[in-house]
């Protein structure tokens, strides 16, 4: 059978969809396991037909606009005789009428278990391919899992053991456990397919059933046409040399610089001046005159040096007017900070392409429109709106929310992380998520990036380039428009819908990339991702101040696929001599309220050797100064006689014993390439996230409960597993139980 036949005459003859037949031929020459069947016209033949496969059978009506025959009841399963038989025939053909056009009968596979599998192509990403629980619930259920076509063998397994029902592909009631192989022979073929077909719009296989041997057969397909999708329209891509300059400019000019306290032309004047910036800072105002004791400039052509950013604020009718005088002056960078154009409707997207050329003739990249503004820390740069100036640091924040990203700047401030640079890109009317990925590429100061996104303009660069990019670094993206309700929001907020949400997610976790629900989510991973070694596997040795943290922890380990391992009995015989005889002798380890400050100490080292663990955890060690704050207010209350003295240096001491003890986690890691997480007992006013540790290259990182501790070391866990999957030679080296 010669495919390209096939589907030749199903255009010819104005079809959308192949027949069920011609459907399971195509998946059959691509090696994929269908039913034995026939098509026959008659009775009759019928009759022969079913004698020679042997009964049961399953009979369906047959013909080109019979797609859906479950429901006009034109499938009639365990036909086991030929009156039987006959009484279906005679059934099917009544509920078919004119749109009969013969009867497919076909051998009976017996099976408990049922999948489906298909390929479809989205609109962003290109060919998806799918896998799950198949038969009547697959809607119901909705337990499937999709992968970016093409798709690797390694992808394949992966995606099969994401399935919840994984009791269903193991032995199962007296059944033999499924062929993981056949799976993945569908998968890979229907990627194959996608590539070779561009006009195959869709691809649906369900049921495949597995039979008590664990062998699978596909009993229904049904494959979909349409003329090719045509790409989308791709935009020139930015060099990432040129994103680089537009972060560390040397001067930079205010376009509709204002002395009016509010206004953003005053507001970012003000941000880059309060920040330290050390370059040329010019102002300019139709109006000229003087600001703040500064000349300013009626045009950029009046300024007498070179500018490298120009910080425009001007209505979004007047912007497009400068783009000559940006080009006679050489001014090759624009921060567009003003709002009007594409995210207005269909007159504002006009005004933004127009735009757009203008500047693309003249030389000219625009940052935004429509945008916060940028930070980098490192040169003192700070231009947005919102007077946050974060420490400088490895982490890069980009947001399609200026104003959510400069409260997550706000937040980093608070627990320590630094940041490389901030970016709100605005409406992306020239550089895109997908070159500013590029750009995190070829940046060797960002070591984390975080992104808040609520649409993408090209989903397959976004998939290809994110997974180089992941390779190097780890990429945490929370994304808006999750729902009905935030896709209308997202794209009233940006001019952009946002992609459909199973296949976003199911392109980042392919490339690597970790998806969060909450904002605070990017925080936690920033905070591990940029401050400690990746683990090697899935075992976690924890030690407690309290029993029930410990508990607490143990159980949140298990919900995100993380162990807590008994301790071995040499490391139980090593503990015996640290802590009194009467102490669990189990993981989590409580220190039975010893407050001995070498304990911990010890005991983290010991875990640290252990090779039956991966990362350690130490709970309630860290922020007990409250604590002891309140124990010494009520002695006083109770005592006003007590010692002072004494008062006066527990605070002291304590303080003494933590920073001695971030300082030994810190060199436990270096020397072990574990990562060691904690959980802060209670807050108090120098309570932070992260903790330097000045002339070493990981840092103390303790979060404020047991849920962001394990989430993020889970989230490491898997990240580390996403990257030995991409590396053949490092297949099987994580731990896990």
């Amino acid at each position: 059978m010669d495919i390209v036949d096939v589907i030749k005459k199903a255009r010819t003859e104005g079809r959308s969809f192949l027949t069920e037949k011609e459907s399971k031929q195509i998946l059959k020459s691509y090696g994929m396991p269908v039913v034995e069947e026939a098509v026959v016209k008659t009775q009759t033949d019928a009759l022969a037909k079913a004698r020679l496969f042997g009964y049961p059978v399953v009979v369906k009506g047959h013909g080109h606009r019979l797609t859906h025959k479950t429901e006009r009841g034109l499938v009639r399963t365990g036909v086991r005789s030929e009156t039987d038989l006959e009484e279906a025939l005679h059934a099917i053909g009544a509920a078919a009428g004119d749109d009969l056009e013969g009867y497919l009968i076909q051998t009976q596979i017996i099976g408990n278990r049922e999948f489906v599998a298909g390929m479809f192509r989205d609109g962003q990403f290109g060919p998806v391919v799918m896998f799950g629980v198949g038969g009547i619930f697959t809607e119901a259920l909705q337990d499937v899992v999709f992968r970016i076509a093409p798709v690797t063998r390694t992808e394949s397994l992966h995606a099969i053991d994401e399935i919840h029902a994984q009791p269903m592909l193991g032995a199962f009631r007296g059944e033999k456990a499924v062929d993981r192989e056949t799976i993945v022979r569908v998968l890979e073929a229907l990627s194959c397919l996608a590539a070779d077909f561009p006009e195959i719009r869709e691809v649906d296989i369900n049921p495949l059933i597995a039979d008590a041997d664990g062998c699978l057969t596909a009993v229904d397909a049904l494959i979909a046409l349409a003329d090719p999708v045509l790409p989308i329209l791709k935009r020139p891509p930015v060099d990432p040399k040129a994103i680089y300059k537009l972060f560390h400019p040397r001067s930079v000019a205010f376009i509709g610089a204002s002395a009016t306290f509010g206004k953003w032309g005053h507001m970012l004047f003000t941000n880059v001046v309060g920040g330290g910036y050390q370059g040329d800072i010019y102002l300019v105002n139709s109006r000229g005159g003087e600001i703040a004791g500064r000349p300013v400039y009626k045009s950029v052509l009046e300024i007498p040096g070179p500018v490298d950013l120009g910080i425009v604020t001007l209505p979004s009718d007047k912007v497009a007017s400068i783009i000559p005088e940006f080009q006679k002056k050489a001014i090759r960078q624009m921060l567009l900070i003003t709002s009007g154009f594409s995210e207005t409707g269909e007159e504002g997207r006009h005004r933004e392409e127009d735009l757009v050329k203008l500047a693309r003739q003249a030389g000219i990249l625009i940052l935004g429109p429509n945008t916060m503004g940028i930070i980098n820390p490192h040169i003192h740069f700070t231009c947005t709106g919102s007077h946050v100036r974060p420490k400088a640091g490895t982490t890069t924040l980009l947001a399609q929310s200026g104003n959510l990203g400069t409260q997550l700047l706000a937040f980093a401030n608070d627990e320590g992380i630094g940041i490389r640079g901030f970016c709100g890109s605005g409406n992306e009317a020239m550089v895109t998520i997908e070159d500013y990925l590029e750009g995190f590429i070829a940046d060797e100061q960002t070591e984390t990036v975080l992104m808040y996104l609520e649409s993408i303009k090209d989903g397959r660069r976004f998939y290809e380039t994110a997974k180089r990019l992941c390779r190097e670094k780890p990429v945490v993206v929370l994304k808006g428009g999750r729902t009905e309700a935030g896709n209308r929001a997202a794209a009233s907020h940006t001019g952009a819908m946002a992609s459909n949400m199973t296949v976003f997610d199911a392109a980042c976790r392919q490339a690597g990339v970790v998806v969060v629900e909450h904002p605070m989510e990017l925080l936690d991973l920033s905070a591990v991702f940029s401050s400690l070694p990746l683990p090697q596997g899935n075992r976690v040795a924890a030690m407690t101040i309290g029993g029930g943290l410990g508990v607490v922890m143990a159980d949140l380990c298990e919900k995100h696929g993380l162990r807590v391992p008994h301790l071995s009995e040499e490391l139980v015989t090593k503990i015996d001599q640290i802590l009194p005889p009467y102490w669990s002798r189990s993981n989590p380890i409580d220190l039975v309220a010893e407050f001995d400050p070498a304990i911990p100490m010890m005991l983290a080292e010991e875990l640290m050797k252990w090779d039956g663990c991966d990362a350690v955890v130490h709970m309630g060690i860290l922020g007990r100064m409250t604590f002891f704050r309140w124990l010494m207010d009520s002695a006083v209350k109770a005592d006003p006689n007590y010692d002072r003295e004494l008062f006066a240096t527990i605070p002291v001491q304590l303080r003494e014993f933590e920073e001695r003890f971030i300082q030994h986690l810190v060199r436990l890691m270096e020397r072990y390439g574990k990562p060691i997480l904690g959980v802060t007992l209670l807050l108090d006013e120098k309570t932070k996230t992260i903790i330097d540790v000045p002339g070493h290259k990981y840092k103390s990182v303790s979060f404020l409960t047991p849920e962001r501790t394990v989430k993020s070391l889970a989230e490491m866990y898997h990240y580390r597993c996403w990257l030995n999957r991409q590396d053949p030679y490092k297949q099987g080296e994580v731990s896990s139980g």
